[in-house]
């Protein structure tokens, strides 16, 4: 009864009126002062030291866990079972920072493949090429259809991820169609949501690279990131593809040849569960910048990047752990978009002037992380198949924003 009503009294006139932000990038651009667009190669060096010696000393303090809880005292002491719960206890604890020095080291990668790591290309196509492939991502291929996301990030024509689904991509009818029924298409339950849910935390990122899941919808089937001829990439870009096909050939054999030595069990535990933390985590902290009813996308002339650079929310994700291990990644998100080539360790002075500047054409949210998760899971079901100016709605049908009225158009059945 409450959720009819809820949906008898909603109207879309209600709704906060959004109008697109104004100012060119070059304006944006004046805005925040110089020195935070100057590249430190022995700065990045550094992170990349101390990250590596973090896992190299975590990897280290992983290979006691199994001997000292199986010692015969540590069971007298414990009970047999309190020992076990303590062994995989200190495994937990040890998957958990693994994965997030292991995501701090794509992070470190990711800042080579946009060219802010160093001034000079050899060294970020050289420390990018290592750091992502050990982490199962082709760099140079990812680096090209990256690129062209950041380019047109917002755009329903364009855009190379995370592009939304239609009403009409889900078979939907019109609102006010007699056949229209949101409960019968979209109502799952709770517990498939879930399991939708971790299945793209698990999956979303390795789908992408070989499927185009969630990509943009106009390219071919069969489209993906390890076909040098694909249309993600030119002819020139031939030789990079097969170089990034190498670079994952190379950890096939590694961890093949490693599970003959060390068993496939050990490595799993010391290795494959942390990158698997990996993928989750950045799948989740680019789905969360990438993915709220707050947030615009746009059709046509309407959009261009600056839009779509502002069509992002930075998270302050994992709290001082997201900001150590991560290197801010999630918590200065949007002003990467406007200028990627900006060293992340500048994020948070440069967001400051940004902020300043754009006023609330800014956006951050406070919401905790797994929290947002789920709610914007479900609120972020689709958008309208007509407009310049578009939002997210929900599984009833509802948004939480609307364009302002030059920008409306009336989807209704008429």
């Amino acid at each position: 009864m409450g959720a009819s009503t809820a949906v008898d009294k909603y109207s879309e006139d209600d709704l906060p009126a959004y109008e697109p932000m104004p100012w060119s990038l070059k304006e944006i651009r004046a805005a925040i002062p110089s020195q935070f667009f100057v590249r430190d190669t022995r700065k990045g060096l550094l992170y990349l030291a101390r990250d590596l010696l973090m896992a190299a000393v975590a990897w280290s303090l992983a290979t006691y866990i199994d001997p000292y809880f199986k010692q015969s005292a540590i069971a007298d002491a414990l009970t047999p079972v309190g020992a076990e719960v303590a062994r995989w206890s200190a495994w937990c604890l040890y998957w958990w920072f693994q994965g997030l020095i292991f995501t701090g080291i794509w992070v470190i990668g990711h800042e080579c493949g946009h060219g802010a790591f160093s001034d000079h290309k050899i060294v970020n196509n050289v420390i990018g090429f290592i750091t992502h492939s050990f982490l199962w991502t082709p760099f140079f291929s990812w680096k090209i259809s990256h690129h062209r996301h950041h380019s047109n990030h917002a755009s329903m024509e364009r855009d190379e991820v995370y592009v939304p689904k239609t009403r009409s991509d889900l078979g939907l009818p019109k609102e006010g169609d007699s056949k229209l029924d949101y409960d019968e298409i979209l109502g799952d339950t709770p517990i498939y949501t879930l399991y939708m849910l971790i299945r793209q935390q698990l999956l979303a990122f390795p789908a992408y690279l070989l499927f185009n899941v969630s990509g943009q919808k106009t390219y071919p089937k069969w489209t993906n990131h390890f076909d040098p001829n694909s249309i993600l990439f030119t002819k020139a870009q031939r030789n990079a593809v097969i170089m990034s096909n190498i670079g994952i050939a190379f950890m096939v054999w590694g961890v093949s040849y490693s599970s003959s030595i060390w068993g496939a069990s050990e490595v799993i535990k010391y290795y494959a569960i942390p990158w698997l933390e990996v993928t989750h985590w950045f799948i989740m902290i680019t789905y969360l910048h990438h993915t709220d009813p707050i947030m615009p996308h746009y059709r046509g002339k309407e959009w261009n990047f600056q839009r779509g650079a502002a069509a992002t929310v930075d998270r302050p994700f994992l709290g001082w752990q997201g900001r150590f291990f991560l290197h801010d990644v999630a918590h200065y998100h949007v002003i990467h978009h406007f200028f990627p080539k900006m060293p992340f360790y500048h994020g948070p002075e440069a967001t400051q002037h940004l902020k300043a500047f754009i006023g609330d054409h800014y956006v951050s949210s406070d919401t905790p992380a797994f929290k947002a998760l789920w709610e914007n899971y479900n609120k972020c079901q689709f958008v309208e198949d007509e407009g310049d100016v578009i939002f997210y709605r929900d599984k009833n049908g509802q948004a939480i924003r609307r364009p302002a009225d030059k920008y409306r158009v009336n989807t209704k059945v008429q």
